[in-house]
C-alpha cells in the first residue's frame, strides 16, 4: 500500500506543478479548474490510503492538499486567476512534501521521486492540454508547445540522475538480477528513458503541421509510457 500511497503523491505532485506552469493567458479557466479535480481526487485518494498504510501524521499533509485543490477550483469556477493560481502553488508544494516524506529522506531516493512526478504528471497534463482543443479550438497552439518542452526538461532531469545513482553505485545496473526484475529494469528503459522522449519529440512535431488531434493522440501513448516507465522504476527502487 506504501507503494501506492508514493505513487499517488508523485502523480498529483506533478500534476499540480505543471498546471503552475502553465500560462494561464493562453488556457481556459476550465481548464485549471477540471484538473485541480483531478488533484483533488489523487490527493484524497492517498491520504485515505496512507491512513492504514504510513503513520498518522503522513494523511493530514495529502489531505490539505486536497482541501486546497477544492479550493482552487472553486476560484477558477468563479474565474479568479490569481487566487487560482495561488491554489495550484500552495497545493504543489504539499504535494511535493508528501512526496519527500513517504519514502526515505536522502537526496538521491527524493530528487527520484519529485523527479518522477514530474515525468508523469508533466505528460498527463500535456494530454489533457492537448484534448482541451477540441472544447476551445481557437486556444494557441504555443501553451502545448510550452508543456511539451517542459516534460522533455524533466524527463532529461530523471535520465540524469538515473545515470547519476548507476555511477554512485559503480556496478552494472543488471549484474546479479533475476529475470523478473531484468525485464522490469528493460520496460523501465525502453518505455520511461527511451519510448517517452521519442514521443514527445514526435507530438511536438505534430503540432508544426498544426494538427492538435494527432498530437494528442501520440500524447496518449506517451501517457502510458510515462506511467509504465515510472512505476517499474518505483517496483525496483522497492525491490532493491
Amino acid at each position: 500500500m506504501t507503494l501506492l500511497v508514493d505513487f499517488l503523491c508523485r502523480f498529483a505532485w506533478g500534476l499540480a506543478a505543471a498546471l503552475v506552469c502553465t500560462p494561464a493567458g493562453l488556457v481556459p479557466a476550465g481548464f485549471f479548474r477540471v484538473n485541480l479535480l483531478v488533484v483533488l481526487g489523487l490527493a484524497t485518494f492517498a491520504a485515505l490510503v496512507a491512513g492504514s498504510a504510513l503513520p498518522g501524521w503522513f494523511w493530514p499533509v495529502p489531505a490539505a492538499a486536497a482541501v486546497t485543490a477544492w479550493l482552487g477550483s472553486i476560484a477558477w469556477y468563479a474565474e479568479r486567476a490569481r487566487g487560482g493560481m495561488v491554489a495550484c502553488g500552495v497545493c504543489a508544494g504539499l504535494l511535493a512534501a508528501a512526496t519527500v516524506l513517504v519514502g526515505p529522506v536522502a537526496w538521491l531516493p527524493v530528487a527520484m521521486r519529485l523527479l518522477s512526478g514530474l515525468v508523469v504528471g508533466l505528460t498527463v497534463h500535456a494530454m489533457l492540454l492537448g484534448h482541451w482543443y477540441l472544447n476551445a479550438p481557437g486556444m494557441r497552439v504555443d501553451a502545448l508547445r510550452r508543456m511539451i518542452d517542459v516534460a522533455l526538461v524533466a524527463w532529461a532531469a530523471v535520465l540524469a540522475a538515473a545515470l547519476a545513482g548507476v555511477v554512485r553505485s559503480g556496478a552494472v545496473p543488471w549484474a546479479g538480477l533475476e529475470p523478473t526484475s531484468l525485464a522490469l529494469l528493460a520496460l523501465r528503459w525502453l518505455a520511461g528513458l527511451v519510448g517517452l522522449p521519442a514521443l514527445l519529440v514526435l507530438s511536438r512535431k505534430t503540432l508544426d503541421i498544426p494538427n492538435t488531434q494527432s498530437a494528442t493522440g501520440i500524447l496518449y501513448v506517451a501517457c502510458l509510457a510515462a506511467i509504465v516507465g515510472e512505476l517499474t522504476a518505483q517496483l525496483l527502487a522497492a525491490a532493491a
